[in-house]
């Protein structure tokens, strides 16, 4: 297997985004807000003059928030023709996968199902690889307050 991964850390969980959908590795700068939105989506944040959709990868799997650090970084996707960042807690490295993506045993639970696309063996150990569309979505969250 000779895939490339962007490893990324998510709710304390070792995390894989293929590099092929990954434009870029961003620090988040100013967040402008979007009323009415589903929380999981901070704002808008901006991109050498591209808009993007920042999007709370801890909100978009329920997990909480508090005691958790993060580095303030995001990697840049596009799904559906649209530019996000996903900000997670840590942006690791790239590594190449060891393995084909294989079931998750015993699972994580249903948010961690509904984003996982499988298991993927890499020289760090293992690591989950996400579904960026998956993530964007987020769950069945009620919109921010106005």
């Amino acid at each position: 297997m000779n895939e490339l991964l962007v490893i990324a850390v998510i709710g304390s969980r070792r995390c894989a985004l293929r590099a092929h959908e990954v434009q870029s590795v961003i620090e988040v700068g100013e967040v402008t807000p979007i009323p009415r939105t589903a929380a999981h989506i901070l704002g808008l944040s901006a991109l050498r003059s591209q808009a993007l959709t920042v999007i709370d990868c801890r909100l978009s799997l329920d997990l909480a928030l508090d005691g958790l650090a993060t580095d303030g970084r995001a990697a840049v996707v596009k799904v559906a023709g649209h530019a996000y960042a996903l900000l997670v807690d840590a942006i690791e490295d790239v590594e190449e996968a060891q393995s084909a993506p294989t079931q998750i045993p015993g699972g994580f639970g249903a948010e961690w199902t509904r984003v996982g696309a499988g298991m993927v063996e890499t020289s760090g150990g293992p690591a989950l690889l996400l579904d960026v569309a998956q993530l964007v979505a987020g769950h069945a969250l009620e919109p921010k307050a106005a």
